[in-house]
């Protein structure tokens, strides 16, 4: 390679592309003086073979540094150094000791050899540095793969975790394939049995593994590196290409399993942490361009609780986040996002609350976004709360409350009844707004961070030790209830009231109005032994534990059976707000209590029931829920002389006599049923 084959290359696009003939890089980085484009021989090198001396006259437009390098191709690893004043208590913290990641790069090399700790210490990191890689992504066969395009409507959504999914020995995966998407790939056949329709990934952007306690490992991912890239960890295959063919194969095979694909994306902040944090990417690129800094420019703003927060609103975030975001839906055919602390994606540059934040609308009006999924978790880490006020025609919303309501009920709580109510009609308290789908609420009992479904049910208390942050973390206002004893127990009334509140707790989030989340295992009781944040926890404490499809059938059944049932009825696919009490043209619910048509609001109350009925579809249910601690006798709402009540649901009752299809379904023959303690029970008329 001689000086001739160095062209100067052009501004777009960013990142590394390949052509025919080599490779253009491009690169923002307003205030650098002076960049060295690095280019290696292969992933693991320590060393480059070239050095590429970038001229600013020849070199850069405007912000933007560029070259065009003839005879390179697909496959190519390169870094950069970037020289510029380091300044922290300007903004600046260039440093060219340090190898940086290019933001737009597609895939990332150097994992053998990566030490975070190194790009912290002074002094040059390269032999311990991660690598960019340039990738041709049009070396891949999708095989007339297209979007699903499923409904909000129809749509049953598991929140799962790519690694933990099948690492765990006991998974049947081969040894290679543990913990990675071709793992993943051999559970889909479980996925369909299971009735879910999208599966809700946990971050798959390159993450960094290290950016946590010695000892302990980042699990959970929401520490991104490289938002262009999936994490290596999740190929079986060794090669820089692995991740992203691998994650290919996995959106291609749940495709052809009716099953979409939607991404946990972190635009919120970045694994460089805070002022002492490590020097990898964006902050030896532009630091005061692409964070929120304090009046003090050598701090961060914390609004994401992770150390530092993404200037999302900046001209040149913004464009990475849309870029990105296009990227995993047109090169990678994800389905959707869902966005972690997207209230952060709400504030200014300075971090002031904004009322029409530029890269929100710019998400919500992007023409390659406007097929996918686009849910916000509505709030952030400083007290930015946005439930039902969340922006735009198109989000949809993790609905916070409805997970705290429905808990609140389940164990009893005062004062809880009324609150019930809103959320099972799709919580149009929360969201007011005319002709609002109710289903663009997402409705959960359980999520990655806290409790699973199993330990809401059998602890009062975290259990977060094994964090080595002396339990201090996680959250404390779980309104969980353990049912009389603290964590594991053989008691078998204990036991058998945990798996009645657990079918209870799935009951009513499938009997509402709204969008379903269930969290990946818990419909097999999987336990964190009351950890209620392991993030850190990569081990048996944190994985799906297959040997529970055999320990309890009973509970899978009952969520395999549940979700069919409930897939099957017009009722659960509306789209406008139910009206209330009898129409006869529109699907509508009518609010009872013990008493039919006289619902108790007070604050003593501990039951609620109501029917549900599609007069077009005709389809007639009767629910009851009892939160008491005794027996209560529902009075039935009577029925056309032809038809009958069939109990479908009975929490109270042994598997499998809990759950029955609606042709199975027990014939009910009085106009009373009397309702077991803490107990659920769903009639269908026919």
């Amino acid at each position: 390679m001689h000086q001739d084959d160095i062209l100067p290359g052009k501004s777009y696009p960013l990142g590394a592309t390949v052509y025919p003939d080599g490779i253009n890089f491009s690169l923002f980085s307003k205030n650098a003086t002076f960049i060295e484009l690095l280019l290696f021989d292969s992933p693991e090198a320590v060393s480059p073979y070239r050095i590429i001396s970038l001229d600013e006259k020849r070199h850069k437009t405007f912000y933007y540094w560029h070259v065009f390098v003839r005879g390179l191709d697909h496959g190519q690893v390169y870094g950069y150094r970037v020289h510029g004043p380091y300044s922290p208590e300007s903004g600046m913290r260039f440093d060219a000791q340090k190898v940086l990641l290019d933001p737009y790069a597609r895939t990332t090399a150097g994992w053998k050899s990566y030490v975070r700790e190194a790009a912290i210490q002074a002094g040059d990191n390269c032999a311990h540095a991660l690598k960019s890689v340039a990738v041709d992504t049009r070396q891949y066969d999708w095989e007339g793969d297209e979007p699903l395009n499923i409904p909000y409507s129809t749509s049953i959504i598991y929140e799962m975790h790519v690694g933990g999914f099948t690492r765990n020995p006991n998974s049947g995966v081969a040894p290679e394939k543990r913990g990675t998407f071709a793992g993943l790939i051999e559970k889909i056949p479980y996925l369909k049995e299971l009735g879910i329709t999208a599966v809700e990934l946990l971050p798959v952007h390159q993450f960094d593994e290290q950016d946590v306690a010695p000892g302990l490992k980042n699990y959970w991912g929401y520490s991104t590196m490289a938002f262009f890239a999936p994490h290596h960890s999740y190929s079986s295959r060794t090669d820089p290409m692995g991740p992203i063919d691998e994650f290919r194969d996995m959106v291609k095979a749940l495709h052809r399993a009716g099953i979409e694909v939607i991404l946990d994306v972190v635009f919120n902040h970045t694994a460089e942490g805070h002022h002492e944090g490590p020097t990898f990417s964006f902050r030896g690129l532009e630091n005061s361009a692409y964070y929120i800094l304090e009046d003090n420019p050598a701090l961060y703003s914390n609004y994401s609780g992770c150390g530092n927060t993404l200037k999302a609103n900046h001209e040149i975030v913004g464009r990475m986040i849309i870029d990105s975001l296009r990227y995993w839906v047109t090169e990678m055919h994800v389905d959707g996002f869902r966005f972690d602390l997207a209230s952060v994606l709400a504030r200014s540059r300075s971090g002031d609350p904004l009322q029409d934040p530029p890269i929100l609308w710019a998400i919500e009006s992007e023409p390659a976004l406007a097929g996918t999924k686009i849910i916000a978790e509505a709030w952030d880490a400083a007290g930015l709360y946005q439930v039902g006020e969340f922006i735009g025609d198109r989000f949809a919303e993790w609905n916070g409350p409805f997970r705290d309501d429905v808990r609140r009920f389940v164990k009893s709580d005062e004062n809880t009844v009324p609150t019930l109510a809103a959320r099972i009609m799709g919580s149009p308290d929360i969201y007011p707004q005319p002709n609002r789908e109710p289903n663009r609420s997402i409705n959960f009992i359980t999520c990655h961070d806290g409790f699973t479904l199993n330990d809401l049910v059998a602890y009062n208390e975290k259990h977060n030790e094994a964090n080595q942050e002396d339990n201090r973390d996680g959250a404390n206002h779980n309104f969980s209830w353990n049912c009389g004893i603290e964590g594991n127990t053989d008691h078998p009334a204990i036991e058998a009231l945990r798996l009645r509140q657990m079918k209870n707790l799935l009951t009513i989030m499938f009997m509402s109005q709204g969008t379903p989340m269930l969290l990946m295992g818990d419909e097999v009781r999987r336990t964190q032994l009351g950890n209620n944040n392991s993030y850190c926890q990569d081990n048996n404490l944190s994985w799906f534990d297959w040997d529970t499809l055999d320990r309890h059938p009973d509970l899978l059944q009952f969520s395999q059976q549940l979700i069919a049932f409930t897939q099957a009825l017009a009722l659960f696919r509306q789209e406008r707000i139910l009206k209330v009490n009898y129409d006869p043209t529109y699907p509508y619910i009518i609010w009872h209590g013990v008493q039919l048509g006289q619902p108790d609001w007070e604050e003593n109350s501990h039951s609620l029931a109501f029917s549900l009925c599609h007069p077009q579809a005709h389809e007639t249910l009767h629910v009851m829920l009892n939160a008491y601690w005794q027996p209560l006798a529902f009075k039935l709402p009577p029925l056309e002389s032809n038809q009958h009540w069939h109990q479908v649901i009975d929490t109270s009752r042994p598997s499998p006599e809990d759950i029955f299809s609606s042709g199975g379904a027990r014939l009910i023959s009085d106009d009373t049923y009397h309702v077991k303690d803490r107990t659920s029970v769903v009639l269908v008329a026919g």
